[in-house]
């Protein structure tokens, strides 16, 4: 029997440009606490922690540091809802999208952009919950401190069997496909919350209330007039650290029952339970300084330190677990999907995150995420056309097709489909990722060449999302290419 949750494939659609994870969805069942549960998943990682944390390293108060945490998710929200509104009408996930604005050959474009800047993350996510993976190895199987000692391409030899465990892990739960993957960030989530309020609470508990400030900051105290740039940039921060999941969010709200049930999702994902987050990695990492004697922002350092077996096995496993959730939400799933849009027969949804997966172990990421400037110039440039891609499909849909798709039309390789445009391409999204990806690029890379710590880099997603927006819609008022 078919599985409802797979795309409905009509007569007319053209096998170059659709199979059953790519073509509208039979049924859609997600409720919004599947949304929540997936913000959970992508909210709760080591790196959401490690973000949050280092923002007390800019000299602001704590209300300042939650303020602008606050503002930054809310912004996602409401960006989330923007790009959630398409894929949950139509039923298909963001490369086919893209179709109705950059073409049916040209979405491969926003695709492919998208899906390499996933593999590189899924690497480092991968190799991060991997150390953890590592101290317990070395915690409960001493003898194992032998095969940490020499290395080979950057990595030990027990190096490269966490990493293995996690990548194998990540890759049966993957395999297994969205319903398996929905199940598991269901209870995910909750998880490691509960372990993090454990952790705090312990923590609180050794240090006595009475010893707890939540005044982190690790810099000069900032007066109001010069601490409003410095939150600016906090808040930039939040909505730069979600802007992958957040632009291939229809690839997860193409499943919702109703844009209703999303957008409820997102508000009790995005603000509701990013704050509590940030409330909980504050006080945590608060309670590290009387307890250790210095302030610890990585909670696979807190854990460690801890030095009790349980806490260890218990912590660690749980940031493995809260890493392969963010992991796969994020780093798996886009890229799975963008890469079966280019070659939908040849390359299935499951294909798709393979190559993916087998693409990350290549980059060597234990090397690649040691080299800040590797960093710098590859995710840099490639997450400074994120804010483009964001643009060009919200000033497509909402602007210039007035919310109006043509879902058949997605699907056909006819010279007089809606959405051929020019050989398969829509001249005017090339033009207008053209016109602001490069200023976007320029204010990455530019500010690192000649050495200034200018601030126009912190925006660069807001240039790029802006620029875009308007560029297309100028290109669309000038020369039409989407008729209505």
């Amino acid at each position: 029997m078919t599985d409802v949750r797979t795309g409905l494939i009509k007569p007319g659609y053209d096998p170059r440009l659709a199979n059953e994870d790519l073509a509208p969805l039979q049924n859609q069942t997600w409720s919004s606490y599947n949304i929540f549960a997936f913000w959970m998943s992508d909210v709760h990682s080591v790196g959401g922690y490690v973000t949050a944390g280092s923002l007390f390293a800019l000299g602001l108060a704590s209300w300042q540091v939650l303020l602008a945490l606050l503002v930054g998710i809310v912004i996602v929200q409401v960006f989330c809802n923007l790009v959630a509104k398409p894929s949950q009408v139509t039923g298909v996930p963001y490369p086919v999208i893209n179709r109705a604005i950059f073409g049916v050959l040209g979405a491969n474009i926003p695709a492919i952009v998208r899906g390499a800047i996933a593999i590189a993350w899924y690497g480092v996510q991968t190799y991060l919950a991997s150390q953890s993976l590592l101290i317990i190895f070395l915690k409960f199987w001493p003898s194992t401190a032998s095969l940490n000692e020499t290395t080979f391409l950057g990595l030990s030899p027990l190096g490269y069997i966490c990493y293995a465990i996690l990548w194998v892990a990540q890759a049966a739960v993957f395999w297994k496909g969205m319903e398996a993957i929905r199940r598991f960030i269901d209870w995910a989530g909750p998880a490691v919350y509960v372990v993090m309020v454990v952790l705090a609470v312990y923590l609180v508990s050794e240090a006595g209330w009475e010893n707890i400030s939540l005044d982190l900051s690790a810099g000069e105290s900032l007066g109001f007039a010069e601490s409003i740039p410095v939150m600016l940039g906090a808040i930039a921060l939040v909505v730069s650290y979600f802007s992958g999941p957040m632009l291939n969010f229809g690839d997860f709200s193409r499943y919702g029952r109703s844009f209703e049930a999303v957008k409820r999702g997102n508000l009790l994902g995005l603000p509701v339970n990013f704050l509590f987050f940030s409330i909980l990695t504050v006080i945590t990492a608060s309670a590290t300084v009387p307890v250790f004697g210095e302030l610890i922002t990585d909670p696979i350092h807190t854990v460690e330190r801890i030095d009790t077996p349980f806490a260890i096995l218990l912590g660690g496993l749980t940031f493995v677990i809260a890493t392969i959730g963010i992991n796969i939400v994020a780093n798996f799933i886009s890229p799975a999907f963008d890469f079966s849009n280019v070659s939908p027969q040849k390359i299935s949804w499951r294909m798709g995150g393979m190559i993916a997966a087998v693409g990350s172990v290549l980059l060597t990421p234990w090397n690649w995420y040691s080299n800040p400037d590797a960093i710098h110039y590859t995710l840099g440039v490639l997450g400074a056309l994120i804010g483009p891609l964001f643009g060009i499909l919200i000033a497509g849909y909402y602007v210039i097709s007035k919310q109006f798709v043509d879902v058949d039309a997605m699907f056909t390789m006819s010279p007089t489909g809606r959405y051929y445009f020019s050989g398969g391409y829509n001249p005017n999204a090339i033009y207008a990722m053209l016109a602001s990806g490069i200023p976007a690029i320029l204010s990455v890379v530019v500010p690192k060449l000649i050495g200034s710590g200018l601030w126009i880099a912190d925006y660069s997603w807001f240039i790029g999302c802006g620029l875009g927006f308007a560029a297309f819609i100028v290109f669309e008022r000038r020369n039409p290419r989407i008729l209505v």
